[in-house]
């Protein structure tokens, strides 16, 4: 398997620090809000890394933080007159209703950022003995010009932030860089704190993820993830942190999704272009917003649309379909023997094989979901042809279900299945219109049709009787 690799910019051959082992840790949501659709790409996409590589044989270690404590917490807590504990409290069970119904298992660990306080003072003391860190009046910092390799995953270097570098140059009145940043902030007015050796306070953003990831995974781990926007400096500073403190590499590889864009422009709460997954939800099933995701490929911008969530649902609704229908005829059918060994077998068990060994290919090659839908698409194809040509066998046709709903489930794709249990009295009238049917009263039927469909479900007549369908 290949991984792009944001440090070297290049793909590299994805090799584990212990053999069939992955520690893996992505950035998580900061719990103030509801999740939009751009925080939504990270959350399946390293949802989706996790499922492939444990499909693949390995055990995963899969870490995912919380954000509890940050200036956005303390200004909607403060709004709101609440403690920041309990804003964290609802938002953190408003994510998992979201992120439950997006298919996005849980992590192994999914640590909240105030639980892991002692970790985090641990490490900042550490770099404050290693004379890396330096206190000011209003906090701790961290002393970028200490940390040679500082800007390699960005590609930034220091002379960019100094004044009239560029875009990215800070204040720095008091700092000793202006790209220094904050290690711990001592307490304001209206403000949580915490007891440290240097005085009462909160943490820092980056210093969060380095001490739990740290905690809970270790001082080396193999994946780090998160969106393309945190690479500077967020990611930059983790590593500036880790490293320097633990004196060995944070992350073996490092691995970015892209943008979710609006006309062009990265969707975000601060342009206010966001849509939150819970308003599209109200349009699409969650089903289908994971499938939209996952169309693209992860590094490359995705534009949101309704056009384009429209085209996701009936891709997924084509998929669905064959299931269903071929659920259905596995279930329904009386086969003869003599299919077992017919071409039409041959050649849909052939189809199968060939599709896993392409499905396998394209995820191996960067996690590339997109080429590995298409092979899905074409499973489907060969699926419907066998069974339009009624000449395969029971056992072929159960393998092929099998695959699909294998493939689609190492993305985490849950098909569009019909309701199984319908109402007694849909079926009920299902049967009474096969009887007018059998007794040739074909204006009762149509009507009986009419009824059922008016209760929100299709019938379909088939050669192996009526199949019913949710509408």
């Amino acid at each position: 398997m290949k991984l792009f690799n944001t440090l070297s910019r290049t793909k590299e051959e994805f090799v584990t620090i212990v053999p069939g082992h992955v520690k893996m840790y992505a950035c998580g949501p900061t719990v103030y809000n509801y999740f939009h659709l751009g925080n939504a790409r990270p959350f399946v996409t390293f949802d989706t890394l996790r499922r492939y590589l444990e499909y693949r044989g390995y055990e995963v270690e899969f870490c995912q933080n919380f954000t509890d404590i940050d200036d956005k917490m303390i200004k909607r807590a403060n709004e709101e007159g609440i403690t920041i504990s309990e804003l964290a409290d609802r938002f953190i069970a408003e994510y998992y209703t979201d992120a439950d119904k997006l298919n996005v298992l849980h992590p192994t660990y999914q640590p909240r950022a105030t639980q892991s306080i002692e970790a985090i003072i641990e490490l900042i003391q550490t770099l404050i003995e290693k004379d890396i860190a330096y206190i000011l009046e209003d906090g701790v910092y961290y002393d970028v010009s200490k940390f040679e390799s500082y800007g390699k995953l960005s590609h930034y270097n220091l002379e960019d932030l100094n004044p009239g570098g560029g875009e990215r140059k800070a204040s720095f009145e008091g700092k000793k860089n202006p790209g220094d940043f904050a290690l711990w902030k001592f307490k304001k007015e209206g403000e949580p704190s915490w007891e440290s050796p240097w005085g009462e306070g909160r943490p820092g953003w980056h210093i969060e993820c380095s001490a739990m990831i740290r905690q809970y995974l270790g001082q080396t781990i193999d994946i780090h993830g998160g969106g393309q926007d945190l690479i500077f400096p967020h990611h930059e500073n983790e590593i500036a942190q880790s490293e320097a403190c633990n004196e060995c590499t944070l992350a073996n590889y490092w691995v970015h999704n892209a943008f979710v864009n609006v006309d062009g422009e990265k969707m975000s709460k601060s342009v206010g272009n966001f849509f939150t997954i819970r308003d599209i939800a109200a349009q699409f099933p969650y089903e289908v917003i994971r499938f939209f995701i996952l169309s693209g490929h992860y590094r490359m911008p995705i534009n949101f649309s309704d056009e384009l969530l429209k085209a996701s649902q009936n891709g997924l609704q084509r998929i669905s379909t064959c299931i269903i229908n071929t659920k259905f005829l596995i279930n329904k059918n009386s086969f003869d023997a003599s299919l077992e060994d017919s071409e039409e077998t041959k050649e849909l068990i052939k189809g199968v094989e060939q599709s896993k060994v392409s499905f396998i290919e394209h995820m191996d090659d960067d996690l590339n979901t997109a080429d590995a839908i298409t092979d899905i698409f074409n499973l489907v194809k060969i699926v419907n042809t066998a069974t339009a040509s009624g000449k395969v066998s029971k056992g072929a046709l159960t393998i092929a279900l099998d695959m699909l709903n294998e493939l689609i489930g190492v993305l985490g794709i849950k098909a569009l299945e019909e309701d199984d249990s319908a109402p007694s009295e849909v079926m009920d009238l299902v049967e009474k219109r096969a009887e007018a049917k059998k007794a040739k009263d074909f204006a009762l039927a149509d009507s009986i049709r009419e009824q059922i469909t008016a209760m929100g479900y299709s019938v379909k007549d088939t050669s192996s009787g009526p199949q019913v369908e949710k509408i």
